[in-house]
């Protein structure tokens, strides 16, 4: 999905010379405001009938080296589903001397009224700024007079003093695009690594020399001009399954490598190799430090692990001991600012210092223990041809116990010993160590699993009611889950009462929960159920669904065809399992067919199974699948064993009065 297409140089620069070829502001065609629908995409409710950026280093009136960013679409909305389009925000980097801003914002409606063309231009005065936290600003401003057939235009230009952040491009969007292009003018004191990524190929892909474009304090120097540009591209659509969606749209990405000071001829090398990170991480008092302070937690841990000599208990017994002692206060982080020992005093920390501490306290408790950057699922990829530090936002603990690699988060206290959160399995993390080489390990293959389990064993009483017990037995992930679902209540009769409130198939007489705080351990619960089935029993004929409780009605799999994977995050097996008695003059007429469809290579199943038997009979379903990631080219068979069992649950079998 992402491959270096150019190795640029660069460094701080001025003035281009070439123009740019942006199209004409406040300019359209008669054909354009008449259009009624995309053809290429009869189901968009917008489409972008025109996208232009460009980009470039150069010094601003007040003598400063500035990244010059310029903006500027055209957008034709179809009906009011596509009014969304018109409400636009720019989030700018704002805490320092290099902090970002806006100008030159414009913007126009053009529509028709009973055959008059009408334009109405943005008001300046309807532009607003929010500071969202410390390091940001919001700036957000509508199109004016918005209806259906409408065309929107928009432009705005923003300066940036983060050289090293040199604006990306996506073609990509919700919408439609008819066309889309960005030019970068990088002067040559700057070398940038730029990659394309997503599905898409370039239309137009140009690279050309700007002579003598830039100068500042007497430094002189050339410019990349980089032309990028796509046509006709498609929507992209989310869909359930998925990690970050800036790891599928297709866009141009820079990543600084080096730059030379054009004052002082000064070289700087950005872009490391994964030794220099690891002497970089290893020697810092943000990270390598705290992974050093086990002698913070000597004394502590000793009467944690007194008495436990198996090395999983123990190293379970560190686990449950900083998963106690510390609170996360709901932040991301690489690293700590404070040390461990503000941490350890405040019993509060980030999710780098909880999770450092507990490599720290493994460490005293005679563990080899190490760490692992990641980046979270909603954040993206690691970018793997070259590191990029910033791009981590996660770390973890990892400790091995009889050649099996654990890797524990401690921030969440339902978390059991070896289970991450969903939100860190994604693609891979670096595992750091004090006197090892880094290396990637796979977050997808950590063991992990979700098995639900749902028994029901009822009989048909002479009133038409359907009484008896419903169990279900949640090992995994499916515990996790539902231990944080019944937390969320002050108590556990609470939870029931809301669980018996909130269903309609079922009433709840009675309950039972086993193991809510063993977390090691299968949670179990137990229910007394009666089900109002039938208004009485005095008919010939009677139609059952087997598929009492949870039904699947809608498939989440509905694209004609899906250009990135399926992350499910873990395997999951789901067995359901019917036992029914019936009234002594009932038997069963029409049973449920058996079905047994698989997933090529093993990756999953689903099957069912009737038996009947003297006035009973026992339905059971199995929906299982063995992999974390799917290939899209797995698609369209996951999509039509979705379709099966829609169809499978459907379908009703009916009982008979015996003659």
């Amino acid at each position: 999905m992402k491959k270096t297409i150019l190795f640029i140089l660069i460094i701080i620069s001025l003035a281009t010379t070439t123009k740019a070829q942006d199209f004409e502001y406040g300019n359209f065609k008669l054909e354009e405001l008449e259009m009624k629908r995309y053809e290429k995409d009869t189901s968009a409710h917008a489409v972008v009938l025109d996208e232009y950026g460009t980009a470039r280093i150069d010094e601003t009136s007040e003598e400063r080296i500035r990244i010059i960013y310029e903006y500027h679409v055209k957008i034709k909305i179809f009906d009011s589903k596509g009014f969304d389009n018109a409400n636009v925000e720019v989030l700018l980097r704002d805490n320092d001397e290099d902090s970002e801003r806006i100008e030159n914002i414009k913007g126009i409606t053009t529509y028709s009224d009973n055959g008059s063309i009408n334009k109405t231009e943005l008001d300046a005065s309807k532009v607003y700024k929010t500071k969202v936290d410390k390091y940001h600003t919001l700036v957000k401003f509508a199109l004016p007079s918005i209806h259906n057939g409408c065309i929107i235009e928009y432009k705005y230009t923003t300066y940036s003093g983060y050289l090293q952040l040199f604006p990306h491009w996506d073609f990509q969007s919700d919408i439609p695009k008819i066309h889309s292009k960005y030019e970068a003018h990088i002067p040559g004191f700057w070398t940038y690594n730029a990659s394309l990524r997503g599905s898409l190929k370039l239309t137009t892909s140009k690279a050309e020399i700007e002579p003598g474009c830039f100068s500042s304090g007497g430094a002189k120097s050339d410019c990349s001009h980089l032309i990028f540009a796509i046509n006709d591209i498609p929507a992209f659509i989310d869909e359930e399954d998925m990690t970050s969606r800036r790891n599928f749209l297709s866009a141009v990405y820079f990543e600084l490598s080096e730059w030379t000071n054009p004052y002082n001829g000064a070289k700087t090398k950005v872009a490391k190799e994964w030794r220099d990170v690891d002497y970089d991480l290893k020697h810092s008092e943000y990270f390598g430090s705290l992974l050093k302070k086990k002698d913070l937690f000597k004394e502590k841990i000793i009467p944690v692990i007194t008495g436990k000599t198996d090395s999983l208990a123990r190293a379970e017994a560190v686990y449950e001991y900083i998963q106690k002692t510390l609170k996360w206060n709901d932040f991301y982080a690489t690293g700590s600012n404070d040390g461990l020992r503000k941490v350890l005093e405040t019993h509060s920390g980030n999710v780098a210092e909880i999770n450092l501490a507990l490599a720290a306290a493994l460490e005293a408790a005679g563990f080899n223990a190490q760490a692992v950057l990641l980046s979270t699922r909603e954040n993206g990829f690691i970018n793997k041809l070259y590191p990029v530090q910033e791009e981590f936002n996660y770390v973890v603990a990892k400790v091995d116990i009889g050649n099996k690699p654990y890797l524990l988060d401690a921030t969440d206290p339902l978390l059991p010993f070896g289970t991450l959160p969903l939100k860190c399995l994604n693609d891979q993390g670096r595992v750091m160590s004090l006197d090892k080489p880094s290396y990637w390990i796979d977050m997808n293959s950590t063991q992990q699993r979700q098995i639900r389990t749902t028994a029901l064993d009822l009989t048909l009483q002479p009133d038409g009611k359907l009484k008896g017990k419903m169990t279900l037995y949640l090992i995994g992930y499916a515990a996790y889950e539902e231990r944080t679902a019944i937390k969320k209540f002050n108590s556990v009769d609470e939870y029931v009462e809301n669980l018996d409130e909130r269903s309609t198939k079922f009433k709840i007489t009675n309950a039972e929960i086993n193991n809510l705080d063993s977390l090691d351990m299968p949670l179990v619960e137990k229910f007394d159920v009666e089900i109002k089935k039938y208004d009485d029993l005095n008919k010939d004929r009677l139609i059952f669904n087997p598929y009492i409780t949870d039904h699947i009605t809608r498939n989440p799999y509905r694209l004609q065809e899906r250009n990135y994977p399926i992350d499910r995050g873990m395997p999951l097996t789901d067995r359901f399992t019917l036992v029914v008695r019936l009234p002594e003059n009932y038997t069963v007429d029409t049973p449920p067919q058996d079905i047994a469809i698989g997933l090529p290579d093993k990756g999953g199943m689903f099957q069912t199974f009737f038996q009947a038997g003297e006035n009973t009979f026992t339905f059971s379903h199995i929906v299982q699948f063995n992999k974390s990631v799917y290939s899209s080219e797995e698609y369209p068979y996951l999509k039509e064993l979705f379709n099966k069992i829609i169809l499978s649950e459907k379908a009703p079998m009916t009982l008979k009065k015996k003659s």
